[in-house]
């Protein structure tokens, strides 16, 4: 018999009440996954749910030579702008950059022409739920009580439930806190399809690779840090020379998932085709990010596609787009 139990989420506007049953059978409301988000950050207007504390930059991309081997999109073929955004998870925006174990975003907007393309990325190659259904129920499983701390049997009961979704945080706690925004890998959790000009298909996995290494902080350096260092160590970092990532294709096989973003492929075993460096070269004003959603489900060019069987992809837009929503309407 399947056990149902019953999740109430409360705020000082909403309340949201699920029924919650296995995550893999139910598909969450996109608004009741942001309410929860907010109930459960705190988020103040003005916020995004998602990602609240954060930095634009700009710079520019430039494609390797097997870049349109791969994908036919114009992106691939010469040199383009890019504005980006790093961000703390969350929707907290005074959370500390000092905070673990929780990643860190790199959302960047390839423009051109033709359209732009948006790439999601966070500092670690899993994601923390399967399903938008078990995205909310964890949501609220850890949301706080009335003492202001959330409710550990609660937190241990689904994750006892839930396995997968704790393979993020004990990825990021065996690793030490990035020292820069600019000291870590990102990886795109999704499965993509690039498909060059001769209609050639590959699914690869997307990441990031930082060319300064990874700069991670000890024990001790983290608390000597502030809690608001990342941007001040960038601007620092900016003005004696670009921050630069490579952009990797982690070439799939057969058995690798593409419907499952908490399972990482092996991707020491995978072929990987360098697809070109992403320069970050200058700070930019916050409006400029704030002002449309980096969205990774529309903002896609021919020559790359998204998963057609991921349920946590297609999600993103609605997510994205009410979370916007409400930002302009100072809710």
């Amino acid at each position: 018999m399947t056990s149902r139990r019953l999740i109430q989420v409360c705020a000082a506007s909403f309340v949201v009440s699920v029924t919650v049953t296995p995550a893999a059978t139910q598909t969450a409301d996109p608004e009741a996954i942001v309410n929860a988000l907010v109930a459960a950050s705190g988020t103040p207007p003005n916020v995004r749910a998602g990602g609240a504390k954060g930095v634009c930059v700009k710079g520019s991309f430039t494609p390797s030579s097997e870049a349109a081997n791969l994908s036919k999109a114009p992106h691939f073929t010469k040199a383009v702008p890019v504005t980006a955004r790093f961000s703390m998870f969350g929707g907290n925006p005074n959370i500390s950059d000092k905070t673990k174990p929780v990643t860190r975003g790199f959302a960047v907007r390839f423009g051109d022409p033709l359209g732009d393309m948006v790439l999601v990325f966070i500092s670690a190659p899993m994601f923390i739920a399967r399903t938008p259904q078990q995205q909310l129920e964890g949501i609220m499983a850890r949301r706080p009580g009335p003492d202001g701390k959330p409710d550990a049997e609660k937190i241990r009961a689904f994750q006892a439930a839930n396995p997968e979704t704790v393979r993020q945080a004990a990825w990021l706690n065996a690793r030490p806190v990035p020292a820069s925004f600019a000291g870590t890998d990102y990886w795109a959790v999704h499965a993509f399809t690039l498909t060059n000009a001769h209609g050639e298909a590959k699914v690869a996995k997307l990441k990031t690779a930082t060319t300064a290494g990874q700069l991670g902080l000890s024990d001790e350096e983290l608390k000597a840090k502030p809690d608001n260092f990342y941007v001040d160590e960038l601007k620092e970092r900016l003005a004696k020379e670009p921050a630069s990532f490579e952009l990797v294709a982690i070439l799939g096989e057969a058995t690798d998932p593409t419907d499952d973003v908490t399972a990482p492929w092996p991707e020491e075993n995978r072929k990987q085709v360098k697809l070109g460096t992403i320069a970050i070269t200058a700070l930019e004003p916050n409006a400029t990010c704030d002002a449309a959603t980096f969205d990774p489900v529309v903002n896609l060019p021919d020559g790359v596609a998204g998963p057609a069987n991921d349920p946590m992809f297609a999600i993103r837009s609605s997510v994205y787009n009410i979370s916007l929503s409400r930002r302009s309407q100072g809710k």
